[in-house]
């Protein structure tokens, strides 16, 4: 049945809150939005020390604010979006209201990257009714603690990534290798030896690349910043082969990138990892590498073979779209999880 869900995130275009909070709606739940973009500063630098330092004036707003709006919405559930700035005693206020509490958080607050954004999070993380996990990792963590937790999948939003119109061809596609994404980890090191060493054609686009790369080097393969939406779908569309990579920090199983490549109808060559080669058949639905020279042995082939890069893609959507890597169907699950709390 239909529950009231007060929605708590940023609802800000081309980001993954906003689609599911409209996967949420498209579930037929009643969803009350609480946006916290409304309550960020508009120099970046200082949202970023308001998360490191969650105290004064800006903090007590937001958690009064959203103190007040549970009490005017009397939700079913609060849904909480990568929850920063929210303190103990909120919690405790929402629980007092009757309604569950879920923390979906697509990031890993307890991996070695050391993000430094989570010291509020670490003191309420145990508070929450039910929480989303979508590493193995973060399982393993969760039920030592004796959590309630759902595991769940990385998924691709179906309103956003989707495949090309009809009769798209490949000679529409003017990326010839594609990479779009931040410079985490060894990606600058991985794509320099495939452009200069390999000599292939890569072009990246993402934010932050102007930090770790020379002039030259931007000239010679950076194509664009931060693509959201439209641009970002039109990206994968555009070529020909998608790389993606595990953010290995992050304790990452799989890359979110993997299932909205796919989804577009994209050609997928990801990073070789057990959870990869779970979600796809590695040569027939996608194809991974463990190596640079791996992955330009595959470049190479699969541009000189069209054909078969045609098929292994449209396999690969039709494996994304068959086996539920979408926001619909894997947020449908903790819908129903919430409504046998609610019931039972």
């Amino acid at each position: 049945m239909p529950r009231r869900i007060l929605y708590v995130a940023p609802l800000v275009g081309g980001e993954t809150c906003l689609y599911r909070y409209h996967s949420l709606l498209r579930l037929r739940q009643e969803v009350v939005p609480f946006d916290l973009a409304k309550y960020a500063f508009r120099w970046g630098k200082l949202n970023a020390l308001r998360y490191r330092y969650p105290v004064g004036p800006l903090i007590a707003r937001v958690n009064g604010g959203l103190v007040d709006a549970v009490r005017i919405a009397k939700p079913d559930v609060v849904w909480f979006d990568k929850p920063l700035v929210f303190t103990a005693l909120t919690l405790a206020r929402i629980k007092e209201s009757g309604a569950l509490t879920v923390c979906y958080n697509q990031d890993n607050p307890f991996g070695p990257r050391q993000d430094g954004c989570w010291r509020q999070f670490y003191r309420i993380h145990r508070l929450f009714d039910l929480h989303c996990l979508f590493r193995t990792a973060d399982v393993v963590r969760y039920q030592g603690w004796g959590k309630n937790f759902i595991e769940l999948q990385f998924s691709f939003d179906s309103e956003q990534q989707f495949p090309p119109p009809a009769g798209w061809r490949d000679q529409d596609r003017t990326r010839e290798v594609s990479y779009v994404g931040s410079p985490y980890e060894e990606r600058p090191t991985f794509l320099r030896k495939l452009i200069i060493e390999h000599k292939l054609p890569v072009t990246v686009s993402g934010p932050n690349w102007n930090k770790v790369l020379t002039e030259e080097e931007r000239k010679l393969f950076v194509r664009g910043a931060y693509l959201k939406d439209e641009a970002y779908r039109e990206a994968i569309w555009q070529s020909k082969i998608n790389l993606a990579f595990v953010t290995k920090l992050n304790e990452d199983d799989v890359a979110h990138k993997a299932f909205e490549i796919t989804a577009c109808g994209g050609f997928l060559l990801a990073e070789r990892t057990p959870a990869h080669q779970a979600a796809f058949e590695e040569g027939k639905e996608a194809e991974f590498f463990s190596s640079v020279d791996e992955c330009a042995q595959k470049i190479c082939y699969y541009l000189a073979h069209p054909a078969e890069r045609e098929v292994i893609a449209l396999r690969g959507l039709e494996r994304a779209t068959r086996s539920g890597y979408d926001n619909d169907t894997q947020l449908a699950r903790v819908v129903a999880r919430l409504d046998g709390m609610l019931t039972g």
